[in-house]
């Protein structure tokens, strides 16, 4: 499994990724699913993957070396586009690509073409922006509404992200909630986990301001697990019990 996800809010943009992969229960490895693209002062894309390894792979070297623009002629890198909204199309014509050469092929053989991506970062003359793409290459952007999108294994660690997450938050706090949220997604499943890769982007800047990997045992992060878990169980303990079994008590003892 993977998760995947990303906070935008008014100081800049956190992207965080999990980098475990399974194919059994016995076959787990590594492999980066955040890919920087980057050339300061021009542009800085960060593109998260989760899906099917062999497709995400194919669409980040297509995007590498070049996705073929039949209306010119030319191959486009991210490098050519000039504006995210671009760049979130092209990321689509490279999946609809590689559909298009290993789709039915993988169909024979019973495996699912699903893949999607987050695209996020900014270009120079455009603003700072978000996207999910989808396996038919159709995407949707972030906003201030909804700051955060994900991919992958979400439904644990979204319910963090939707009680703390605003536009208005600070960005340090935007990746703390990040954080915790992939905590609680490797807390109820196994197939996310460490290592976990960390990008930061603040408007305007066009170059990361952090790129980080967090490896097993690491200090922070180590540290921020046990006192959401203690915060937790805190909190658990401080709310009053229901008052619906008041009597269950008394019954029972009456009963016996």
């Amino acid at each position: 499994m993977t998760y995947c996800c990303g906070v935008l809010v008014r100081e800049g943009l956190v992207l965080i990724a999990d980098t475990r992969t399974n194919a059994g229960l016995d076959n787990i490895s590594t492999f980066r699913k955040l890919h920087i693209f980057e050339e300061p002062g021009h542009h800085v894309l960060g593109l998260a993957t989760a899906g099917n390894l062999s497709v995400s792979q194919s669409v980040v070297s297509l995007l590498r070396e070049g996705v073929e623009d039949h209306e010119i002629g030319e191959r486009r890198q991210l490098r050519d586009c000039r504006t995210m909204f671009q760049a979130a199309q092209l990321v689509g014509t490279a999946i609809r690509q590689v559909h298009k050469v290993n789709g039915a092929v993988m169909e024979q053989s019973s495996i699912n073409f699903e893949v999607s991506f987050l695209l996020g970062g900014q270009i120079a003359g455009d603003t700072l922006r978000l996207y999910m793409i989808y396996s038919a290459g159709n995407f949707i952007e972030c906003t201030p509404d909804t700051p955060f999108l994900q991919i992958g294994e979400h439904k644990y660690g979204k319910p963090v992200l939707d009680r703390a997450v605003t536009y208005e938050m600070e960005i340090a706090e935007a990746l703390k909630s990040s954080l915790i949220s992939m905590d609680s997604t490797m807390r109820s499943n196994l197939g996310v986990g460490l290592p976990i890769d960390v990008m930061v982007v603040t408007p305007d800047s066009l170059h990361s301001e952090l790129i980080y990997r967090i490896e097993p045992g690491e200090p922070y992060f180590h540290d921020l697990r046990e006192r959401w878990s203690a915060a937790l169980r805190s909190a658990h303990a401080s709310i009053p019990r229901p008052p619906y079994l008041k009597d269950v008590r008394l019954r029972a003892v009456t009963e016996v």
